[in-house]
């Protein structure tokens, strides 16, 4: 298992591709089926080579197998902090430990460029992944977003997580 930075040469629908089938898994519940099914092929590519985001990649035996995007925190109300963008796996990858060395990565990464403070957006109906945040050390904040996707008004809550 190799955990490394985006280069160039990366295929960035094969990356793209990981985002599609994670949504399509862990939103099947949260947003509506017709919207996840009518996700297009690269859907996620045009995001990845954002100016001041930074991509990790999980590869096992040559195959991408989880993301993690990082940055500079686009939200005022956290100007001085570093965001976890996005962390996804392909399904199968889901529940295996993986996700747990990939975040810690995400963490020092972003602790490497300065930040003693990070945060991540989460869909509030998302149990599963707000549990995965909660034994990383990251806590509720009183943040969020409303946001419609297919149609439907979901809310996202922040997490933040202060470096010791």
């Amino acid at each position: 298992m190799e955990i490394r930075k985006m280069n160039q040469a990366d295929d960035r629908m094969e990356i793209s591709h990981i985002y599609e089938e994670s949504w399509k898994y862990a939103y099947k519940d949260s947003i509506p089926q017709s919207y996840l099914e009518s996700i297009p092929k690269g859907q996620w590519v045009p995001s990845l080579d954002k100016e001041g985001r930074h991509t990790l990649l999980m590869i096992e035996d040559g195959i991408f197998i989880g993301t993690a995007s990082y940055c500079k925190s686009r939200f005022e109300q956290f100007a001085d902090y570093g965001e976890i963008v996005s962390i996804y796996f392909l399904p199968e990858y889901i529940g295996k430990g993986y996700g747990k060395q990939l975040f810690r990565i995400v963490i020092n990464e972003l602790k490497s460029m300065g930040f003693g403070n990070i945060f991540l957006w989460v869909l509030e109906e998302n149990f599963n992944a707000r549990r995965f945040y909660e034994k990383a050390g990251f806590v509720l904040s009183d943040h969020y977003l409303k946001d419609t996707i297919g149609g439907k008004e979901l809310k996202e809550v922040a997490y933040c997580y202060h470096i010791r």
